[in-house]
């Protein structure tokens, strides 16, 4: 009997029958994904399941995975229940995690962009606004947005600047009178919206009588790329590309009856900002020499880097939701 007991509970062990913890966790986000593809689901609440798909794995890399490249960098071989090691899983979880927003991605550009053009909610490229829009746009970034940025250079003289977690940056190539190419980096303002709205328009009666509304949204990075020489007079833009930043957030508080629990959470929200750089999203457009740069300069590692289509950040998209939703 003890022996048939043995063998039964040697059986449960088997890593075969445990699914991983992390791996799980995805699988749970995937389940946002099919509600951001269900049709039967009302428009604006599929683009909202993306938003919190994005933010969702913001929160996955900056704990998740960030907790398992620890355990990587400090050479832990220890077997998950399951059966792998803390290498195994990373590189299971990236993989796991790049499809993810590749489909959502393509959910995005594919079905639902379509389908909210159609709807009069219209998220515009700069490049394809009308003139009368380019320069109601260009007068919000000369009134609104200018007067906010700070461009920082990078040279002997001035080191590469810290950058935050979850900000959206523009890497900036310069170029001198005498010919001289150097390396800036602007920080996107956080403190205005993502997506800048346009006016907003009517279309003409329907036959029910109602009158359709027209939302124009384009992005703020955008905006700011389109008008970008105004920040480098007597100098002429090479280049510019977006790049988003996620910093290392896996943080305990290892005595939560600390005689400071105030400090003690102060302590916790300063290391989220700069923890360790555990992913750097960048469009496919970005040269080598500027990941290249990227990656040495924020200590990151080059399988740090993620391309990406745009919007860099589907957390963003929240924003879409809440305007058009406020206005209806």
């Amino acid at each position: 009997m003890e022996k048939e007991f043995l063998e039964a509970q040697s059986e449960l062990n088997d890593p075969s029958l445990f699914v991983n913890r992390e791996l799980s966790l995805l699988e749970f986000q995937r389940r946002l994904l099919d509600e951001a593809k269900d049709e039967r689901n009302p428009l604006l609440e599929r683009v909202k399941f993306l938003a919190i798909l994005g933010s969702n794995l913001d929160e996955f890399f900056m704990v998740r995975i960030s907790g398992v490249r620890k355990q990587v960098e400090a050479n832990i071989s220890e077997l998950s229940i399951d059966g792998m090691t803390p290498r195994d899983q990373l590189a299971a979880m990236r993989k796991f995690a790049s499809e993810l927003f590749k489909e959502a991605h393509t959910c995005l550009t594919k079905k639902l962009m379509p389908k909210l053009d159609k709807a009069g909610i219209h998220v515009m490229e700069y490049g394809k606004l009308t003139k009368p829009q380019k320069e109601k746009v260009d007068d919000y970034f000369r009134e609104m947005v200018y007067p906010v940025l700070t461009p920082l250079a990078l040279d002997p003289g001035h080191p590469f600047p810290h950058i935050s977690n979850l900000s959206l940056s523009l890497a900036i190539v310069i170029r001198d009178p005498k010919g001289t190419e150097r390396f800036a980096r602007l920080k996107v303002p956080d403190t205005l919206p993502r997506l800048v709205p346009i006016k907003r328009s009517s279309g003409g009666e329907r036959k029910d009588g109602t009158i359709p509304r027209h939302h124009y949204f384009v992005w703020l990075e955008q905006v700011i790329a389109a008008n970008i020489e105004l920040l480098f007079p007597g100098m002429h833009v090479v280049s510019v590309h977006p790049f988003r930043t996620i910093r290392d957030a896996d943080v305990e508080i290892q005595e939560i009856e600390a005689d400071d629990l105030l400090e003690t959470m102060q302590q916790s929200i300063r290391r989220r900002k700069f923890g360790s750089v555990v992913q750097i999203t960048v469009n496919e457009s970005m040269p080598g020499d500027i990941r290249e740069l990227l990656v040495d300069n924020l200590e990151a590692k080059p399988n740090d880097i993620a391309v990406q289509a745009n919007p860099l950040g589907l957390a963003s998209l929240w924003q879409l939701y809440k305007s058009v939703e406020n206005t209806n």
